[in-house]
């Protein structure tokens, strides 16, 4: 007869997997580790023989198959699967790019009107570790060209399309162009836009960056990011070690968060589009609004190339109140639907004010000649109703 393991030991000890069929949904993998069948089985994966999970920091099979969902998402278009891996964050996933695919003394060329936060990672942290940051004006390709071929320590060139919070487009395939006879890679933060509205892969476009927290999760519940490339030699090697070491790695939670925001993302992008357009019509003709960023008006510095590049205009927006910072800070007070929160990408609306709030720590000059004044107001829109949205900017501006 075989003893009994004792009572504690049978506490403690994991039993085999009661399942019988396939899960309709995907499981989250809440486990730190994962045991091997043999030692030749662990030691033929540790030493790359043979594939298999090790640690939830090398990786997981719920996050890395909603890595593979957001990788098919964005090289849709493409003849070849692009390759996907999910961080922490979207701020995580931009300096893990940087600190494994840039060598010190390598320069980041970009704008001046993205996130707040991202300007200040590329001063503040990857500055200080020999990789500089220089700002100019990405939509003047005759000056982009000049600059990178007066400059070769440029290799990479970092972008928002539409930028944040100025909606600015960039036409991505000429830029990228451009910079690819420099020698120099192309990242484009897509987050604003998700792969149903904008897929830079078909513009040449080398990596793509997603706040996933936002609109490809939709709900407000779930913090991560995502880096997306056709470089799959880039993404296994040097990004994936770097991810490993650094930790940057997304959890399980969060990515089965994901994946189900993801699910709705269509039917959430269109209503989001639907109702932007309609607040931005809806603003631009009040009478106490100087001035509308939303790259559907035709208004819109930008409105050719988003026609060119986008599927749909997105859902965020930006204007101006004409009695400046005062009048914003009143109506801001005065809202009922919208709520001030500092993110975006919701399925319910929410303001910002960029100067105080998410470009808090940006030089104010730098602020100013991006376009990001002190008046500005950021609108994240809805899927609301869009007649209880005007109401309530109505409401608030009167």
């Amino acid at each position: 007869m075989v003893k009994k393991q004792g009572f504690t030991s049978l506490c403690v000890r994991e039993i085999k997997e009661n399942r019988t069929t396939q899960p309709h949904v995907l499981p989250i993998y809440a486990t730190s580790s994962f045991s091997f069948s043999s030692i030749d089985e662990g030691m033929a994966i540790f030493k790359g023989d043979q594939q298999g999970h090790v640690y939830s920091r090398y990786g997981n099979p719920t996050i890395e198959t909603v890595a593979r969902k957001i990788a098919l998402m964005e090289s849709f278009d493409l003849d070849e699967d692009g390759e996907c891996i999910l961080f922490s964050s979207g701020m995580s996933a931009i300096l893990t790019l940087m600190l494994s695919v840039l060598e010190p003394g390598h320069k980041i060329l970009t704008q001046g009107n993205i996130y707040g936060g991202t300007t200040e990672q590329f001063d503040k942290i990857l500055g200080k570790h020999g990789l500089s940051p220089v700002y100019t004006d990405l939509s003047d390709m005759a000056k982009l060209a000049s600059l990178m071929a007066e400059d070769s320590a440029i290799r990479m060139v970092y972008l928002e399309s539409p930028a944040n919070p100025t909606l600015a487009c960039l036409d991505l395939a000429a830029l990228t162009e451009i910079a690819h006879k420099a020698g120099a890679y192309v990242c484009v933060d897509n987050t604003f836009c998700t792969p149903y509205l904008q897929r830079p892969l078909t513009h040449g476009v080398d990596f793509i960056v997603h706040s996933t927290t936002k609109y490809l999760n939709g709900h407000g519940n779930s913090t991560a990011g995502a880096l997306v490339s056709i470089h799959t030699d880039l993404m296994k090697g040097p990004i994936w070690q770097a991810m490993k070491l650094a930790g940057t790695n997304c959890n399980p939670f969060d990515a089965w968060l994901l994946h189900n925001g993801m699910k709705t993302l269509p039917l959430r992008m269109d209503r989001h589009c639907a109702n932007a357009m309609g607040l931005a019509r809806f603003l631009e003709s009040h009478p106490q609004i100087s001035k509308v960023n939303y790259p559907g008006l035709e208004s819109h510095p930008s409105h050719a190339i988003a026609t060119q590049q986008m599927m749909d205009f997105g859902g965020m927006l930006s204007f101006e109140i004409k009695d400046g910072l005062e009048a914003g800070i009143a109506f801001m007070r005065k809202l009922k639907v919208a709520s001030l929160a500092p993110t975006l990408g919701d399925i319910d609306t929410l303001v910002l004010h960029p100067a105080s709030m998410s470009h808090i720590n940006i030089d104010p000059e730098i602020r100013k000649e991006n376009g990001i004044s002190d008046g500005l107001i950021r609108l994240s829109v809805g899927i609301e109703d869009l007649g209880d949205l005007i109401d309530d900017l109505e409401q608030a501006l009167s």
